[in-house]
């Protein structure tokens, strides 16, 4: 006999297949995404949305007051690259970004050095002293770059005053304000960019405590028993600081000239504070704030933030083909 099912009478459901359990690495697995998700949401929002949105901008016409009119499917067009690198005063604000930032890192690095180099030995206060070496980093730039304007003002500053009483000046310099300076070094007359050059003293002397926190805790980390095996060998402190130091500081030296370049070439608040881009201080980060402030040409001024994106990228490709593998050896 054939078994009938009664009329109205669902048919059975197939047994559902058990759900295996997730394994080790499973678990894992999902766990390290859940950790990394609020990371990569904040990189997504904070970092790669921001870039993509500039390079849209750079390649579309877009000024203030048509800013809604800009969007992905949107008009791309070269003008704005071609606005920006044959606008006058382009490849001299760069240069003067070149000079700025070398010369700013130099210091900055020999300074730290410098500062590191004195204060590693022991000697009553110097946890105090070393605390004091770090006020230029950590105080606001507004009352630093304030202070300073005070103290180089050809009115009332305190530099001037003591260069007229002390060093036999002439009449009070404008340090941030006069482009070139005549200076007679050994009859010759050489005229020196006085506002850039102060501006890159600030810049050396408000970030000389960064490098100094990286060279001091290498310093720190060098084994006391290669200089006292130097000394007894008879070595100099320079050919103790030559031969056993400095290549301990190498590295260090090598990572810090990265980051204070390209912490550098971006900078703008100190210049702008100091000079407001005058008296030959205008570097490129000023010119992206004209385009944008003063034309309101909003696809211009993104354009010139991506050649300055792109100069920093090809400085960093450099550094990683020629002088990353070698810090890496050593």
């Amino acid at each position: 006999m054939v078994a009938t099912r009664p009329p109205g009478t669902a048919a059975p459901k197939p047994k559902e297949r058990a759900r295996r359990p997730l394994t080790l690495r499973q678990r894992e697995n999902r766990a390290g995404l859940a950790y990394l998700s609020p990371t990569l949401i904040v990189v997504l929002v904070v970092v790669v949305i921001p870039i993509v949105w500039t390079i849209m901008l750079a390649f579309q016409r877009i000024r203030l007051i048509n800013i809604r009119q800009a969007s992905v499917f949107g008009d791309y067009t070269l003008r704005n690259l071609e606005l920006v690198l044959g606008s006058p005063g382009f490849w001299s604000s760069l240069w003067t970004t070149l000079v700025y930032t070398i010369g700013s890192t130099a210091l900055s690095i020999l300074f730290g050095l410098v500062a590191a180099l004195a204060l590693r030995g022991r000697f009553r206060g110097r946890t105090f002293v070393r605390a004091s070496v770090l006020l230029p980093y950590v105080a606001p730039v507004v009352s630093v770059t304030f202070v300073w304007e005070i103290l180089l003002s050809p009115q009332f500053g305190l530099a001037n005053d003591w260069g007229t009483r002390f060093f036999g000046w002439d009449r009070p310099i404008d340090f941030l304000g006069q482009r070139e300076y005549a200076l007679s070094i050994f009859g010759w007359q050489v005229d020196v960019p006085l506002a850039l050059f102060t501006v890159i003293a600030f810049e050396a002397w408000r970030y000389f405590p960064f490098a100094f926190l990286f060279l001091l805790a290498r310093l720190q980390a060098v084994p006391g028993e290669l200089e006292e095996a130097a000394l007894v060998d008879g070595a100099a402190p320079t050919q103790s600081f030559r031969h056993i130091l400095l290549p301990q500081l190498g590295p260090v030296i090598a990572l810090l000239t990265v980051l204070r370049f390209i912490m550098t070439f971006n900078k703008f608040d100190d210049v702008y504070l100091l000079t407001g881009g005058g008296a030959g201080t205008e570097v490129v980060s000023i010119r992206v704030y004209e385009f944008l402030t003063a034309r309101f040409d909003i696809g211009a001024a993104s354009a010139q933030a991506l050649v300055l994106a792109a100069g920093l990228i090809v400085l960093l490709a450099i550094y990683l083909r020629f002088l990353a593998p070698r810090v890496e050896e050593s």
